[in-house]
């Protein structure tokens, strides 16, 4: 079905680079797994899970040579809802329709209609999304009690600052030494692990210095397992189809973007190397589908760790094999270990994978413009932290939709032109005040055919009897825009003109045709 290049020319050298890079993602995934996992209101373990199972399908069917998938933070808002609002079981049944969604794409070559996705709109979502996640870590960044995780923003804030008072000076001291290493350890050793070590120095303190002093994994959650997860089949119905199939789309959509962007980023940071569309999105399907059944939640393709994969060696998707081969040991051997991590210890490391992802720069930029894409930026993102990510979205298109139809209904100019010679002799006769010349430059369709009908009816209130339309710059005409020049053969015949078309571009001369307009205005009314 999809044909694989991605180990022409392999050798055990490459094996070598693939082992050492496959580790070092593994080192990087292990905390981000479980930090994304409870941050979308689940067991960490699941994230896990999704590591091991999404890495290792999407290294094995996916279309990039590099792309390492797994858990995200950009799915954390949308995860987070759906389990707030219809459990964890339902959100098993999403990232199911999300796999079958993203696998019905890759057929239908949707991978190039994600590029028509604005780019007001990705970041305006991508940046609340970073909101969401930086805030929704204060509260074990502080250690305060007595939260509940709610469906929107401003009842989590509203919650945090009532419950302020039950702060943790102990879960404070552990967030900073956290924060301190994440700032500082790139500048002293850039080839450690940062992520795993602003972890475990944390840790190991918040253990020696105060045991019992702060929320751990192991208070909050019970630990996690050190066993392989079990199959299990969601159980679907009809009304728990037509619940989740909308967020499922989302997930999909998101998914689909994300794990692009990703292949992307890895062709640019490896020149000449180029990835499959269709068959990544094929990859992340079939992740998706599989991973729910065994107690994962939704993946992408993770830009950082792939960029990190990358620049530790990797040459080809082994090294996303053994990452998931090295998640895996690490669940079987030291899961129970990591009961003892503090959630103010994973807060840091969120929070800055949060800062990451907020392309600030990008959301100033466009903002600072002050034109469509602002606005529809500001309300996709507004929207994406107060209520939803699929609202965001939808209105964000809509809006973005709406700015280009505005745009573009001013790039249709219809105005008087001088006659030429040529065209007086031959169709002026002996009166050249009843000939009158317009040219058509732009598009016709429903965007602008409300202009086009506003601008035609002046034509009329001259002495001409014969009036030429030069449409060599018609760009582009739909059947709105068709419609648009019935209504004007129309009104001419009712005054008595008799419109000529000049220089109609061949492509547009075929749809005239097509659609009747041809034998309408009659084939001695062309002048080509």
């Amino acid at each position: 079905m999809f044909k694989d290049n991605r180990y022409l020319d392999y050798n055990g050298a490459g094996f070598r680079k693939d082992l050492i890079a496959g580790i070092t993602v593994g080192i990087v995934a292990i905390p981000l797994g479980m930090a994304f996992a409870i941050a979308s209101g689940v067991k960490p373990e699941y994230g896990l899970y999704t590591t091991i199972i999404a890495g290792l399908i999407v290294a094995l069917l996916g279309g990039s040579r590099f792309q390492i998938a797994g858990p995200t933070g950009a799915f954390i808002p949308i995860l987070l809802a759906i389990v707030l609002q219809y459990g964890y079981e339902d959100l098993l049944i999403a990232g199911f329709l999300a796999g079958i969604f993203l696998v019905i794409m890759s057929f239908l070559g949707v991978s190039n209609l994600i590029h028509f996705v604005p780019r007001s709109v990705t970041i305006g979502f991508t940046t609340g999304i970073a909101v969401i996640i930086f805030t929704g870590q204060l509260g074990n960044f502080f250690g305060i009690t007595g939260l509940e995780k709610r469906e929107f923003f401003h009842e989590n804030m509203i919650d945090l600052v009532n419950q302020f008072h039950t702060v943790n000076v102990f879960s404070i001291v552990t967030a900073l030494i956290g924060l301190i290493v994440i700032f500082t350890l790139p500048r002293i050793a850039p080839r450690i692990p940062l992520l795993l070590i602003a972890l475990l120095i944390p840790t190991l303190i918040s253990i020696f210095l105060f045991p019992g002093k702060v929320e751990t994994i192991g208070t909050a959650f019970g630990g996690i397992p050190n066993t392989l997860p079990r199959f299990h089949f969601p159980r679907i119905t009809v009304e728990k189809l037509v619940n989740l199939w909308q967020p499922a789309l989302i997930i999909a959509a998101l998914g689909a973007i994300e794990s692009l962007l990703s292949a992307v980023v890895a062709d640019g940071m490896k020149g000449g190397q180029k990835h499959d569309s269709k068959r990544e999105l094929f990859g992340q399907g079939i992740a998706n589908i599989i991973t729910p059944l065994f107690g994962g939640i939704p993946a992408t393709g993770a830009i950082a760790r792939t960029a990190t994969n990358i620049r530790s060696g990797a040459v080809s998707p082994l090294s996303g094999v053994v990452q998931s081969v090295f998640v895996l040991a690490f669940l079987l051997l030291f899961a129970p270990y990591a009961s003892y991590i503090p959630l103010a210890a994973m807060a840091p490391i969120l929070m800055y994978v949060a800062w990451n992802m907020s392309a600030r720069t990008s959301f100033t930029h466009i903002l600072m413009i002050r034109s469509g894409d602002s606005l529809v930026l500001l309300t996709t993102f507004l929207l994406t932290i107060f209520i939803d990510l699929t609202i965001a979205v939808q209105v964000g298109i809509l809006l973005a939709a709406l700015s280009f139809l505005r745009k573009m209904s001013g790039k249709l100019d219809i105005k008087e032109e001088t006659l030429s010679d040529v065209e007086i002799i031959k169709f002026g006769e002996s009166n050249t005040s009843s000939l009158a010349k317009y040219t058509v430059n732009g598009p016709i369709f429903f965007g602008t055919a409300k202009v086009f009908e506003d601008k035609y009816p002046a034509i009329f209130l001259t002495d001409a009897k014969k009036i030429i339309l030069d449409m060599e710059h018609l760009s582009v005409i739909d059947a709105t825009g068709e419609a648009a020049l019935y209504a004007l053969l129309d009104d001419a015949d009712k005054v008595g003109v008799q419109i000529i078309i000049k220089r109609l571009p061949k492509e547009k001369l075929s749809l005239f045709k097509k659609s009747g307009l041809y034998d309408r205005i009659g084939d001695a009314n062309f002048f080509m």
